[in-house]
């Protein structure tokens, strides 16, 4: 899930091709439906992003009482407005009529505190929780940005890999290297499992058969592909990331069920820290034929148009085109850093097919 920032944007604004009264408000990649004449092309607005909770007070001065998503409808989601896709909320809040957006847009102001829009975090299901402890030594996963929301992390022709992005749970495993003398029968390392929510609060699930995230680690030898790497990298930690999916786990299944042995795992990214410092890895080039691995859909010159075609379609993953594609993760074929998102050149761009799907379920 990306970061929350609501920020103020420059736009452009569209014809919408269905309506009359209204108007599409692009910011970066996103188009947001407005009314007809409040905005210009150049104009300055707040920009609040899928996944914000607004408080109620800011929902019904924007006119928007009984229209967002949720049990408060207070959330922003993706929908279809006369057949046109609309991402977030384009507006001008009444607190801050007095602000120079344009200088905050220039300085990047986050106005999430002082409007009161908090990020939504979705329900964890009791298969996914579990008891948790302190996990200090973990790797933790990043936020992935959105490429619709910074189309220009990447310059054209820059050589990247696309993989496809899994409708699942993240699963975040941590292999610290112990005592390589052990003897037979004794670890020679611990093994931390969690999940991205648990994992960014730097707690680990403690392990139980029951739980979801150690099915899936203990039915695919993830610890074991771990301490492989570990010795061969010469890491004091390393870390593997991938998604639990099947049914049971979230609406898109691929062929897998989370209720059986068929429990699927899918690793999509390696981190080690070698010498004291932690490095982003290829999970291809490491864990291919050891680990099921995400589909890798294409490698060549980053191309916007490219990209965004691939999001959308059928799911590779099931080899049968079971169900919509949720999206494309990228990022660069050598890993760097990125003064765009400020951190990892990485992002993700997400189908509209999917976003406004009926009766999905977004646990985490």
């Amino acid at each position: 899930m990306s970061t929350l920032r609501v920020t103020a944007e420059p736009l452009t604004i569209h014809e919408h091709p269905n309506a009359d009264a209204l108007e599409l408000a692009q910011v970066g990649l996103y188009r947001a439906v407005v009314a007809k004449g409040a905005y210009s092309s150049g104009d300055f607005a707040v920009y609040i992003p899928e996944q914000a909770v607004l408080p109620a007070a800011l929902v019904d001065e924007l006119g928007l009482t009984g229209r967002l998503a949720g049990r408060a409808s207070d959330r922003v989601k993706a929908v279809r407005l006369r057949g046109e896709l609309s991402q977030g909320i384009v507006c001008r809040p009444k607190a801050l009529e007095d602000t120079d957006l344009e200088r905050a847009a220039a300085e990047g102001t986050d106005f999430a505190e002082l409007l009161g829009i908090t990020k939504w975090s979705p329900p964890i299901p009791p298969t996914m929780s579990g008891d948790v402890e302190a996990a200090p030594e973990l790797l933790p996963w990043v936020d992935i940005e959105n490429l619709q929301r910074h189309p220009d992390v990447f310059a054209p022709g820059e050589p990247v890999v696309v993989t496809e992005k899994l409708h699942g749970t993240a699963c975040l495993v941590t292999y610290v290297a112990g005592n390589a003398d052990a003897l037979p029968g004794e670890p020679a390392g611990k093994v931390l499992v969690s999940s991205k929510g648990f994992g960014a609060k730097g707690l680990a699930l403690k392990e139980d058969p029951r739980n979801l995230y150690w099915r899936a680690v203990r039915g695919h030898g993830v610890p074991e592909a771990a301490a492989r790497l570990a010795t061969e990298l010469g890491a004091t930690r390393v870390g593997i990331f991938g998604e639990v999916y099947g049914a049971g786990v979230q609406d898109l299944s691929y062929g897998a069920n989370a209720r059986s042995s068929g429990l699927g795992f899918a690793a999509f990214d390696v981190s080690a820290e070698i010498d004291g410092r932690v490095h982003w890895l290829d999970a291809a080039r490491l864990l291919e034929g050891e680990l099921p691995l995400v589909p890798r859909l294409y490698e060549g010159p980053f191309a916007l148009e490219k990209v965004l075609g691939l999001a959308s379609g059928r799911e590779t993953v099931s080899g049968q085109e079971l169900h919509l594609r949720e999206g494309v993760v990228v990022r660069p074929v050598t890993e760097r850093w990125s003064p765009v998102v400020a951190g990892r050149a990485i992002v993700k761009s997400v189908s509209p097919a999917y976003l406004t799907r009926k009766g999905g379920t977004e646990y985490e």
